[in-house]
């Protein structure tokens, strides 16, 4: 297990940038696609010297193409030089410890010392608030849960506050979106029938052991993962609050990255919780924090702001139940006709996205930076056309090197 880059930086450099993709797949275009786009835009950011390239792990999303991490992180490894690969993030609660493993440390075999294991909760989370939730409706296979998640329980605050400069809004609460019936068919079908997913923290100690030839069974039998045991892979975890995952990380002493661009309302109890419980580790003697942001840069603000129209829209579509939908136009953004309850319900992604100019964009990120002290920034990207998502990383890149700290 390989050690994460240090905290310190000399002062006339900014923090540095990675990148999240979602393959998202644009309306019209396929699968196939999306993956070469993904590929692409990793030699680019190569090029334009981004720290990490991160791919998401969905399912069931007509929008997205990246259901198997491991699988497109192979290939955007074998198709690049040097940049980190790695994911954002494999949900442990749909395999076992054992097989992430093996998978990552097969392709750290082929390219070692450059590959990320970004490990989350989110599929175990979701299984937990499809089986507590009010009305959820029962499935012969839907995995049973100890406790329901605190999205689908806790109080949701109604008003935005800014903090530092930084927009910090109301939750989203999941609770009506876990009553879906597609979603609790979802959740089975992502488990074997009567399978039942361990603690989260259980699963890390297990993928730790594996990576360092440690593990052993309650009744003291070794295992060994071949490949992945003694992987030069970088451990991180990922949190959107500052419930388990973060408090995982932090006592373990691993690097954390927490979500702005999923659940801005929380980003700041995340890195919170995260560092009150960090104790130094043999990856890390200090908290390393990287921070997601939603993010379309384009020559000026208005272009940008054209180019971001169908991000509410997909929003929308993940949010209603419906999942990722091929990702749209700005002219079928457009003729969607909008409620106040739509807009209510994609209100805090959207605006919390920085869409804008070089310098506007750059802005904003400084103060993300600034009121999260994040030590990275993760930048996730989605236009309509490929084009425009290169160019915006392109011109991010080239402002962020150029402008320095402030």
């Amino acid at each position: 297990m390989s050690i994460p880059p240090s905290t310190a930086r000399p002062v006339s450099r900014p923090v540095p940038l990675s990148i999240l993709d979602l393959s998202p797949i644009p309306s019209g275009s396929g699968t196939g696609d999306a993956l070469r786009n993904s590929i692409d835009l990793a030699r680019h950011a190569e090029r334009l010297g981004y720290l990490r390239y991160w791919v998401a792990e969905h399912h069931f999303a007509a929008g997205v193409a990246s259901s198997a991490p491991a699988v497109l992180i192979g290939l955007i490894a074998a198709a690049t030089n040097h940049i980190r690969v790695g994911s954002g993030a494999v949900q442990l609660g749909h395999q076992t410890p054992v097989a992430v493993v093996e998978q990552f440390g097969l392709i750290d075999a082929l390219h070692p010392g450059r590959i990320d294991l970004g490990l989350g909760r989110s599929g175990q989370r979701r299984a937990e608030i499809v089986a507590e939730a009010p009305q959820a409706p029962q499935t012969p296979h839907a995995p049973q849960a100890a406790q329901a998640a605190q999205a689908a329980q806790a109080p949701v605050p109604r008003e935005s506050r800014v903090v530092d400069g930084l927009l910090i809004p109301p939750a989203f609460s999941f609770a009506e979106l876990a009553r879906s019936p597609q979603l609790a068919l979802q959740a089975a079908l992502l488990q074997q029938p009567g399978a039942r997913t361990p603690d989260f923290a259980e699963q890390v100690d297990e993928v730790v052991a594996f990576l360092e030839g440690t593990y052993r069974s309650p009744e003291g039998i070794a295992a060994h993962a071949v490949p992945g045991e003694d992987a030069e892979v970088e451990l991180w975890i990922l949190g959107s609050s500052g419930g388990q995952s973060a408090k995982v990380a932090g006592e373990r002493g691993l690097p954390f990255a927490a979500n702005y661009h999923v659940s801005p309302a929380s980003v700041l109890e995340a890195v919170e919780a995260y560092r009150e419980a960090f104790t130094p580790s043999k990856a890390l003697s200090e908290p390393y924090v990287v921070v997601s942001a939603d993010v379309v840069v384009a020559e000026d603000d208005a272009t940008a702001r054209a180019l971001a129209k169908p991000y509410g829209l997909w929003v929308r579509a993940i949010r209603s139940g419906q999942g990722a939908i091929p990702y749209p136009t700005p002219e079928e953004a457009d003729a969607h006709v909008w409620s106040e309850s739509d807009r209510e319900l994609v209100a805090d992604r959207v605006d919390t996205q920085f869409a804008g100019s070089p310098e506007t964009v750059v802005e904003r990120l400084r103060v993300l930076q600034r009121v999260t002290g994040a030590d990275e920034l993760l930048v996730t990207t989605i236009t309509h056309g490929h084009a425009d998502r290169v160019r915006s990383y392109e011109l991010l890149a080239q402002a962020w090197t150029a402008g320095g700290p402030r």
